[in-house]
C-alpha cells in the first residue's frame, strides 16, 4: 500500500532503502532519543529493513520529488505494540533524519497514518510515546490532536538497555474526528 500526501510518500521499506536508512539512521541524534541503537554499517540497516521493517503497516517516509527514503512511520496494532493493545488500537511510531527537522513532514506523515488507521483500518483509538527529552516528538504529538495519558517511569528500554521515563499519549477515533471537522 502506498499513502500520499501534499509533500510525501509513504510506501513499504525496500531493500534498496538500505543506503538512504543508513545515512539517516547512523546519526547519533536519531535513534537514541527515539529508543534504538544507532545503525552502524549499510548491512546493519538492510538487516533492520529485512527483520523490523518489514513489518505490516510500517512505512519508509519519502519526499514526492524522489522517493528516497528519509525516515520512518508505522502502526503497530494490537499485541505488536509495545504497550500491549486490544486489536482495535494501535501504537504510532516515527522518524525522520536531521536534515528535514523543523519542515513539518513528520506532523504530516503523521496525519495521514491516523487517517489511515481510523478510516480504512477502522482503529478505536492511536496511542504514542515519547522519552524525557525528546521535545520534538512531543510537539508532534501535541500538533497532531494527541492528548497525555499517563507516564510510566523507570523502564528498562530493551533495545538500549538502559532505564527511562517514558510519556505515554493517545487520540480516539471520535477525537480525530471532531478535529478534522475543524480543519
Amino acid at each position: 500500500m502506498i499513502l500520499e500526501t501534499e509533500r510525501l510518500i509513504l510506501r513499504h521499506w525496500l531493500e534498496t532503502d538500505a543506503e538512504d536508512l543508513y545515512k539517516y539512521a547512523s546519526d547519533k541524534r536519531v535513534g537514541p532519543i527515539a529508543g534504538w541503537p544507532v545503525h552502524t554499517s549499510v548491512e546493519n540497516s538492510l538487516e533492520i529493513i529485512r527483520n523490523v521493517l518489514s513489518a505490516d503497516e510500517t512505512y519508509a517516509v519519502c519526499l514526492k520529488s524522489d522517493n528516497k527514503a528519509i525516515g520512518s512511520i508505522g502502526l503497530s496494532i494490537g499485541e505488536t505494540s509495545n504497550l500491549c493493545l486490544p486489536n482495535e488500537e494501535a501504537e504510532i511510531g516515527y522518524w525522520i533524519g536531521v536534515p528535514f527537522w523543523g519542515q513539518g513532514l513528520i506532523p504530516e506523515a503523521v496525519k495521514e497514518l491516523l487517517r489511515h488507521g481510523f478510516e480504512d483500518l477502522q482503529l478505536n483509538k492511536i496511542w504514542c510515546g515519547y522519552f524525557d527529552g525528546n521535545i520534538k516528538s512531543k510537539r508532534v504529538q501535541e500538533k497532531c490532536g494527541f492528548q497525555y495519558h499517563h507516564t510510566n517511569q523507570d523502564i528498562h528500554w530493551v533495545l538500549m538497555d538502559d532505564i527511562r521515563t517514558e510519556h505515554i499519549t493517545a487520540i480516539g477515533r471520535y477525537d480525530w474526528l471532531q478535529l478534522n471537522e475543524k480543519n
